[in-house]
């Protein structure tokens, strides 16, 4: 892949890239982040790039485990010897539909949610999905599956719809 060829592939694919990985994770700048990241690495691997089926692909899976490996960092960064000590952290209240479907995706397991985003948000053909997950294609539609049932009744039963 020469220098226009992967300006082209940035161009179309970055802000894609960034709402997938947005959706998997709920942080959309260390979304960005992972996803500017990955596309440096890409840069280096270009020439293998060339040669892949799918280097979007690639870049996806690169930026999710960057963002995996920066959460994991994260956490144990908050792990202050003397919690009594730290500054209370404040922020903007987020939009409570914003929050009721994070809250409900975080609920779910990994490879479901995974496979929800893969899917529905970067409309992924089962098989795709598949390949990127290294998994059956069998069990790609049964995480779908268990994973939008779980999804609608944990939506259908936020703090809201209960005190309504």
């Amino acid at each position: 892949m020469d220098e226009t060829e992967f300006d082209a592939f940035y161009t179309a694919s970055f802000p894609r890239l960034v709402g997938q990985l947005y959706a998997m994770i709920g942080d959309r700048e260390e979304a960005h982040d992972c996803v500017q990241e990955a596309f440096v690495r890409a840069w280096s691997h270009r020439r293998r790039l060339r040669t892949a089926d799918h280097p979007e692909a690639w870049v996806r899976t690169t930026a999710y485990r960057l963002a995996v490996s920066r959460w994991r960092r994260a956490v144990r960064a908050r792990r202050s010897p003397d919690r009594a000590v730290s500054p209370a952290l404040t922020a903007d209240p987020p939009d409570e539909a914003h929050v009721a479907l994070v809250a409900a995706l975080r609920k779910l397991p990994e490879p479901q949610r995974r496979a929800l985003v893969l899917h529905h948000i970067a409309d992924l053909p089962v098989h795709e999905v598949a390949r990127e997950v290294d998994s059956p294609e069998g069990t790609v539609k049964a995480r779908l599956s268990r994973g939008r049932d779980a999804l609608a009744a944990l939506i259908a039963d936020t703090p809201e719809k209960r005190h309504a």
